[in-house]
């Protein structure tokens, strides 16, 4: 009986199509497992130069994971209660906005048939329903609040996490041997996590400079829950390109409700345009390099994958994690031309001599 190696190209292509279906269909049903799996490596990685920073000045190992996870409780816990009362208000007031958002469509639409446009043929206002709206923001909250309830879940992955971190150099090790290219594999192991580690950090840092400008921007144009806002651009800035946009409709919705004209919403768009190009486009791109991006249309297609897969959470999580599995492609030798796929712009030359480099030096060689 022939190997999977001697089949032909279709069989084997139609072998790793049905194992990733199976792979595919592993990740949504053990989504309860793995989701908090998820955010405790991310919280994990966040929180390992912390607690490397205590260590080196002397402070015990068990310490240091205890004070690096009450960092994380106490900054998520300042988030909670600065967002919970403007969920709450926004919440109450949530009816009022509907109603007059409501008003402003059958305002518009009366407007453009006036002008020969038939608007009322293809929009309705049955769009923005309150119905439609209080269901689509109860459902998203009663969705946070289970994710908060399994916030002890989380935390306690985190402390085994950091725990295993400071065992797991030697491990691998110890696992490798001493003539198995140790030095080399480990080598590479220290580069993935450095890559890793400096994206998720640089992110963090500039999406929480997002969210804070933005939620100054808010307070500065007088509207309704400027904390809420901030933090809808802080989580949202972990998504490029399309995160910007996302951010901003709930503003602009806002302004729109709240002042009753286009000329506000249209200078609360052009604020968010200006942050999203200084951090999105300037700084941000400058932290990071060319290497570490993504394609729109891999962004794209990941957000719809995770967010099916894991939900609303797996839509904040999908970029990070399709992050962290470019990086590993990229330092894997046979696998990085699936990495410049990823990527949003074409390689540079050096990279495709690098990966062409063995064989043309062999054939060189053969002459």
């Amino acid at each position: 009986m022939s190997g999977p190696w001697e089949w032909g190209p279709g069989a084997r292509f139609l072998l790793t199509l049905a194992s990733a279906v199976v792979v595919i269909a592993g990740l949504k049903a053990a989504a309860p497992i793995l989701l908090p799996f998820s955010l405790a490596l991310f919280l994990a990685i966040l929180s390992l130069p912390i607690m490397l920073w205590l260590q080196r000045r002397g402070v015990p190992t068990g310490l240091a994971i205890v004070l690096a996870v009450l960092v994380d409780v106490a900054i998520f816990g300042v988030i909670v209660l600065l967002a919970s009362q403007s969920v709450a208000d926004f919440q109450d007031r949530l009816p009022r906005y509907a109603v007059r958002l409501q008003n402003l469509f059958n305002v518009w639409t009366e407007a453009l048939q006036e002008r020969g446009i038939p608007a009322g043929e293809y929009f309705s206002a049955e769009l923005i329903s309150t119905s439609a709206i209080m269901d689509f923001v109860g459902g998203t909250l009663s969705r946070v609040a289970s994710i908060l309830s399994n916030a002890f879940l989380v935390v306690l992955i985190l402390i085994f996490m950091l725990a295993e971190a400071t065992v797991f150099p030697d491990k691998f090790r110890a696992l490798m041997g001493k003539n198995n290219g140790e030095d080399q594999d480990l080598g590479r192991f220290a580069k993935i996590t450095g890559e890793v580690l400096d994206y998720l950090l640089i992110k963090t840092v500039v999406s929480l400079a997002t969210g804070i400008t933005i939620g100054l921007w808010a307070w500065t144009m007088q509207l309704d829950f400027p904390i809420l806002l901030g933090l809808i651009g802080f989580l949202f800035n972990y998504v490029p390109t399309i995160g910007s946009i996302l951010a901003a409709i709930p503003a602009i919705l806002l302004s729109l409700v709240q002042f009753g004209g286009l000329g506000p919403a249209a200078v609360v768009a052009l604020g968010y345009l200006v942050i999203n190009i200084i951090f999105g486009n300037l700084i941000e791109p400058q932290l990071l390099g060319r290497r570490l991006g993504l394609s729109t249309l891999v962004v794209i297609l990941s957000l719809i994958f995770w967010a099916w897969v894991w939900g609303p959470v797996g839509a904040l999580l999908a970029v990070p994690l399709t992050m962290i599995v470019k990086i590993m492609l990229e330092n894997t030798q046979d696998l990085k031309w699936v990495a410049i796929l990823l990527d949003k712009e074409a390689p540079a030359p050096v990279l495709a001599e690098e990966l062409t480099g063995p064989a043309e030096v062999d054939r060189d060689d053969g002459i």
